[in-house]
């Protein structure tokens, strides 16, 4: 019986001093759920896996589509520096609405100015704060297939992509992490789920894509839908409505400002072409905090 009660305080001793409660902000942008962890002042490293994936869902942890994890930099010309994780416990590149939550709480928290660079996986990004809104600079658009990554012999305006047997037009670009955009007649009635599930997974993107699904509606308008790499469906997805606004300026078919309207809001992308960054405006919202056991 004592060695019984020893063996369960030596496990729960183990648990205790390997475990670490850190806080989090769960907030939304343009309906997109971002967690972020706040670490410039913490010694903590970022979840495992199979934490993340834990943490990620409803039934056993916060819930989110993504973890922002935010670090100090030793570089004096950024605020801090990020990284990203999808809720199925991988790291990714770029996450247009998870920096604007960033952004918002730096400059709402910590006394930032309101305007300051940050540094991502993808490379710097420059913040700019006004009231309620937030823009963020989402680096130059990259078409170049082997850029992207995406399998084909040579740069062209559109791909015919098999899936199943069925050929469908798409475009390809990186925003800093993968995309396929698609042109469809109504983003309500688009086979997100079952085509986003199976392109995401295409052999022609070597690391994975995020599926977006695109309706014109304008020149300076579209609807979206997209399936997030690593996700599914989100509400809203930042570098996916930049991915489809350049794709399609590109084409000539939209002006150098345009609204995006996502299931979770509206975002504004702009992009003046060539070596310019691409911009992207939209809200951040606080919704709850509290503390993630690691």
């Amino acid at each position: 019986m004592l060695l019984d009660l020893f063996a369960v305080y030596v496990n729960y001793r183990r648990h205790t001093e390997k475990s670490m409660n850190v806080a989090y902000r769960k907030m939304l942008g343009t309906g997109n759920r971002i967690l972020v962890v706040d670490q410039r002042a913490g010694g903590a490293a970022p979840p495992t896996p199979e934490r993340l994936r834990e943490l990620g869902a409803d039934a056993s942890g916060p819930g989110f589509d993504q973890l922002m994890w935010v670090s100090a930099t030793d570089d004096p010309d950024f605020a801090a520096s990020y990284r990203i994780f999808n809720a199925d416990g991988s790291e990714v590149e770029q996450c247009g609405n998870g920096v604007r939550c960033v952004a918002s709480l730096l400059a709402r928290e910590s006394g930032h100015p309101q305007a300051f660079s940050l540094l991502s996986p993808a490379g710097p990004v420059e913040a700019r704060i006004d009231d309620a809104y937030v823009a963020v600079s989402m680096g130059r658009p990259e078409f170049d297939p082997p850029r992207i990554p995406f399998v084909a012999e040579r740069r062209q305006d559109r791909y015919a992509l098999d899936v199943d047997g069925v050929r469908y037009d798409v475009c390809a670009v990186s925003m800093g992490n993968p995309h396929c955009v698609l042109q469809v007649a109504d983003v309500e009635t688009a086979p997100v789920a079952r085509l986003g599930a199976i392109i995401e997974c295409h052999e022609r993107f070597p690391q994975g894509a995020n599926v977006g699904f695109v309706r014109i509606t304008g020149r300076r308008s579209i609807d979206l839908r997209v399936f997030e790499r690593g996700v599914g469906e989100t509400a809203a997805c930042g570098t996916g409505a930049c991915a489809a606004v350049v794709t399609f300026q590109q084409l000539g078919l939209l002006g150098t400002e345009v609204d995006v309207r996502l299931p979770g809001g509206q975002v504004v992308v702009s992009w003046r072409g060539g070596s310019e960054p691409v911009w992207l405006t939209g809200n951040a919202e606080l919704v709850s905090e509290g503390f993630i056991d690691l």
